[in-house]
């Protein structure tokens, strides 16, 4: 069992809390395994019995019948024959279940569907409820707002370099170059050449997250497009851009003429089926945020890998989207910053400089700043990599991550130098 310790707290956190557990993240993350078997193992060692805990999956053709939503309610009410004890109910690709027309208002144009049929359980006092969804209209953003603030959301993350690296069987000093080049997918894991993990991956990326937003959308005539907006995406990982430059992409690169619109669109239905995710720019003197252009990162490396077919590997890319996914993952709103110095040049003029912190990363009160640094052989690089960092004088915890496995310190100017595994396995290394 591949521990996932982290989700497991949240679900434990929000039990019994009067809402709808709505469980989201990119397909084949594992969010069906967190419920049907490690929350479901935790509730049976808190003492509820299994004929207390209801579980359906919508997607097996035995449940048919039960995609339809008056069929589901009837279903799940039938179950619930004691009154005295609370039901924990996990309903599995809750997107299955049909929209159909309102039987007791025929002739209007009013519909019943899965949220109607959640809704109506989460009124029964003694059922704490609980579903996933596997295609983009779970995934997507909407499904919370239909909820009108009675859904509570868990996002799920493909595995942590943490969780990856306590299930790996193989040689532990392996266990990088293996996360960095395929990614975090549970069930990577199991297969066992690098061509069954490539195969894996690319059947995920085109099979599945591309026919998923394809379908949705209804974009069929345009899927060259979206092919080559995944690629530039892939290849541009930690570097600055937007729309319009994308746009100028596609003219030098594909002799193709494409609207801002069209590519803002797309970028959205990849960030809304959670395959990749933005970060903005913060000027972090002027405390504001800086419009375009932005970065984008994938949410697992072994799909933007695959997407480019494990040609374009340059580890310090690749080191920087990790950090971001995993900044994210331990609950920080995660920015790209800015910091704005004046200095003089050689003619003594006053000059701006606008240096880059590649993250920021706040949590309520606290926050943090992260620079990906692959290497630093010499004190000229030491200076550069840390220029920016220095430009900031609060006293919130400065880090750089490099690809070494250094042993952890600070140096004089109190920035705290860290190996990517260690930064990765230490989940409070971002403490102040």
């Amino acid at each position: 069992m591949i521990q996932r310790d982290s989700y497991l707290q949240k679900l434990i956190n929000k039990r019994e809390n009067g809402l709808v557990k709505v469980i989201t993240g990119i397909r084949r993350c594992g969010k069906s395994y967190l419920l049907f078997e490690i929350y479901h193992q935790y509730l049976n060692n808190t003492g509820v019995d299994d004929d207390h805990i209801l579980e359906l999956s919508l997607d097996d053709d035995e449940n048919i019948r039960f995609r339809n939503p008056l069929e589901l309610g009837k279903h799940i009410r039938e179950l619930i024959t004691d009154k005295n004890k609370m039901y924990y109910v996990f309903l599995d690709e809750i997107q299955k279940v049909a929209s159909i027309p309102n039987p007791y208002l025929p002739g209007s144009s009013d519909e019943i569907g899965f949220v109607d049929v959640l809704l109506g359980l989460m009124k029964i006092k003694n059922v704490d409820l609980y579903v996933t969804g596997s295609n983009s209209k779970m995934l997507s953003s909407d499904i919370l707002t239909e909820f009108r603030g009675r859904g509570d959301e868990i996002r799920v993350n493909p595995l942590s370099y943490s969780e990856f690296y306590a299930a790996y069987e193989g040689d532990k000093r392996n266990a990088w170059r293996d996360y960095h080049t395929y990614g975090g997918m549970p069930l990577v894991l199991s297969q066992k050449t690098p061509e069954e993990k490539s195969a894996y991956l690319n059947t995920l990326f085109n099979k599945i997250y591309l026919d998923d937003i394809i379908n949705r959308h209804n974009i069929n005539k345009d899927k060259a497009i979206l092919d080559d907006l995944l690629d530039i995406t892939a290849s541009s990982v930690g570097s600055l851009t937007n729309p319009s430059k994308i746009q100028k992409t596609f003219l030098s690169e594909k002799n193709k003429k494409i609207t801002d619109d069209t590519i803002s669109a797309y970028l959205d239905y990849f960030i809304d089926s959670f395959l990749i995710s933005k970060a903005k720019r913060y000027d972090v003197k002027g405390r504001k945020y800086i419009g375009s252009p932005l970065k984008y990162y994938y949410s697992d490396i072994g799909l933007r890998n695959t997407r480019l077919s494990f040609r374009q590997q340059e580890e310090n890319h690749i080191m920087e989207n990790i950090i971001y996914n995993e900044l994210c993952r331990r609950g920080y709103n995660v920015d790209v910053g800015i910091v704005v110095s004046n200095t003089k040049d050689e003619s003594g003029k006053t000059i701006r400089i606008q240096r880059e912190i590649d993250f920021v990363a706040n949590m309520g009160n606290s926050r943090c700043y992260v620079q990906a640094a692959f290497a630093i052989p010499d004190e000229a690089k030491r200076a550069q990599e840390t220029a920016s960092l220095s430009g900031v004088k609060d006293s919130f915890k400065k880090i750089v991550v490099v690809r070494d496995n250094i042993t952890p310190r600070y140096d004089d100017n109190g920035i705290f130098f860290v190996g990517i595994e260690d930064f990765l396995l230490s989940d409070n290394i971002t403490d102040s």
